[in-house]
């Protein structure tokens, strides 16, 4: 899956192009920095295809990693063991009222589940985003936290404020890995906020978006904020190297997130290398190179090389 994004490359200004215009001592020093190479790390879940459960205990040829198309050798590869920051985004509006039990319900488990690779915070997106509970590993505090979660009347959601606000408030954290969490049902967006501004602030929190939808048959209003919020939807799990998964009852929200939680605290640290250049890839995939099993991703946030 796709990994973020950076500056777009220009090679005929590249330094190193300038550099072998200049003689035989010039190429000599450029055939240098071209062959120096750097470490990188991607954190990855890797999952069987038909049952969703987390796969564990994978070496370097279980990996496929990409940048801009040019294949990576993957060095080595270990259990994920950081902290990991994770903002749990919560449709609190009023047309989420009938799917509130639910949604208590599977927090209450998905906040257990997360013990561990902490902290969580908890975000209602009813009328402007508000902390219900800050970052903490506090397990009766985050319970607290889902005991709070109802629907406000009269209410819509800001979805994509609270994606943008999130995101700036991670990219302040010291946390090498992140993942902003979204459960939430298909109703009115209030945000005015244009997709593209969304996945740029996601790029730049350099977490790992995952979203659980409660579809239903009508869908949602064919407006701009509308179609912002499901381009959001659609494309910011791809794009941070997350996934989405669409539900038909409230009542699945449980195992969804129980998924998840599993896949979360199953990551691999996969280190590869890369090339020493001035500027960033545009992209980075990495992919399982065994039948049936599916992975996703995202580069440790702060290192390097990344936007």
């Amino acid at each position: 899956m796709r990994l973020g994004q950076s500056l777009v490359r220009n090679m005929s200004r590249h330094p190193i192009v300038r550099l072998v215009a200049g003689g035989a001592a010039a190429l000599l020093f450029s055939i240098v920095l071209v062959a120096q190479s750097a470490e990188r790390v991607l954190y990855v879940s890797v999952w069987d295809e038909a049952t969703r459960a987390p796969i564990t205990g994978l070496g370097p040829d279980a990996f496929n990693v990409r940048e801009d198309g040019a294949r990576r050798e993957v060095l080595r590869v270990t259990p994920a063991t950081t902290p990991m920051s994770v903002a749990i985004l919560v449709d609190n509006t009023q047309g989420a009222t009938p799917a509130i039990a639910d949604l208590r319900k599977a927090l209450t488990a998905f906040v257990k589940s997360l013990d561990g690779i902490g902290p969580v915070a908890l975000v209602g997106v009813a009328d402007r985003p508000t902390i219900l509970r800050d970052y903490t590993t506090d397990q009766k505090q985050l319970l607290d936290g889902v005991g709070r979660v109802f629907a406000q009347p009269g209410s819509g959601a800001t979805l994509l404020d609270a994606i943008v606000e999130v995101s700036q408030g991670l990219g302040k954290r010291e946390t090498d890995r992140a993942a902003i969490v979204i459960v939430t049902t298909e109703n009115r967006e209030f945000s005015t906020r244009h997709y593209r501004d969304v996945l740029e602030a996601l790029a730049k929190g350099g977490a790992m978006m995952h979203a659980i939808v409660l579809t239903g048959p009508g869908g949602t209003q064919l407006n701009d904020e509308a179609r912002n919020r499901a381009s959001v939807l659609d494309l910011g799990p791809t794009a941070s190297g997350g996934t989405r998964v669409d539900v038909l009852t409230s009542q699945a929200f449980e195992v969804k997130l129980q998924e998840l939680a599993a896949l979360l605290k199953s990551q691999h640290r996969v280190v590869y290398s890369r090339p020493e250049t001035l500027i960033p890839p545009e992209t980075t995939e990495v992919t399982s190179t065994k039948p049936g099993q599916a992975a996703s991703g995202a580069p440790a946030r702060g290192q390097a090389g990344r936007k």
